[in-house]
């Protein structure tokens, strides 16, 4: 068990877990406008996701304390570099046009983890964008909702059209809504400077303000101009997992729940629309 329990932790602490989520959004995002699978766009985001949160996660480690690293820290170094590689391997397989999507994505995840801001706009001593008061959630929200979204359907050709918009706006909201359970558990750890939702409106009006939001989340499906009944079915399953995710979270919840449980949803999602699609 202590082995099955080192891969499982190492499999959540390397962010495979969260590519994985990744990749299945961006893959629901294919099947929702009748693409086929692109293997070389999917996989990019998968390892790209990897490298990306490694990168923001561990660079202040890394970067001050480099000799003193544990084991399980340099394995998860060693393992990002080989992500990296692949990453850039399928980089060299995508349209020109997708790479300068990527490009601009790219410098905000980096200014998202590197000092660059002076003091004097931010409230301590880590001048970056994660940082800034109250923005860290919206930042996160953007790139996912433009990863998942734009980026696989700029590389497929298809036309940024209505129904592409209103897929961003969903998937923005789908960001907000599923990190509040994991702003909630970081209250005890998280600086008062960083203005996070709960810790400026409390947990109860937290929760409150996740539930409203599945309220366009779920209506904005309509103003599509095309709505499918499994795609439909699809999303009030997922509602009702975030819904429940967003309820029942608390500021000591179990080990789990918010890295594994809440960022599996998307797993779910995708598997909702294949079982859906093959069998109806």
């Amino acid at each position: 068990m202590t082995l099955i329990k080192r891969f499982f932790e190492f499999y959540l602490n390397s962010s495979i877990h969260v590519a994985l989520a990744v990749y299945c959004l961006s893959w629901v995002t294919l099947l929702s406008f009748n693409i086929s699978y692109n293997g070389n766009v999917l996989y990019f985001i998968f390892y790209a996701t990897i490298t990306g949160y490694n990168f923001v996660k561990y660079f202040g480690v890394a970067k001050f304390h480099h000799r003193s690293l544990t084991k399980e820290l340099k394995i998860i170094q060693i393992f990002s570099f080989i992500c990296f590689i692949l990453m850039c391997y399928y980089l060299l397989q995508l349209q020109i046009k997708t790479l300068y999507g990527i490009a601009i994505l790219g410098l905000i995840t980096f200014l998202y983890a590197i000092p660059f801001l002076p003091k004097k706009v931010l409230f301590d001593e880590s001048m970056n964008l994660r940082k800034i008061s109250g923005l860290k959630i919206y930042v996160i929200a953007f790139v996912w909702a433009c990863v998942t979204v734009i980026l696989p359907l700029l590389n497929s050709d298809f036309e940024i059209n209505w129904d592409v918009i209103i897929t961003v706006l969903q998937r923005f909201i789908y960001v907000i809504v599923v990190m509040l359970p994991f702003e909630i558990r970081d209250m005890r750890y998280d600086s008062v400077k960083l203005s996070t939702i709960p810790q400026q409106i409390g947990v109860k009006k937290t929760k409150l303000i996740g539930i409203l939001l599945l309220i366009p989340f779920f209506f904005l499906e309509f103003f599509k101009d095309e709505v499918s009944i499994v795609y439909a079915t699809a999303l009030i399953i997922v509602i009702a997992l975030m819904a429940l995710a967003v309820v029942v979270s608390k500021i000591k919840q179990s080990e789990y729940f918010s890295s594994f449980w809440v960022e599996s949803i998307p797993i779910f999602w995708l598997l909702i629309i294949l079982v859906g699609t093959t069998y109806l």
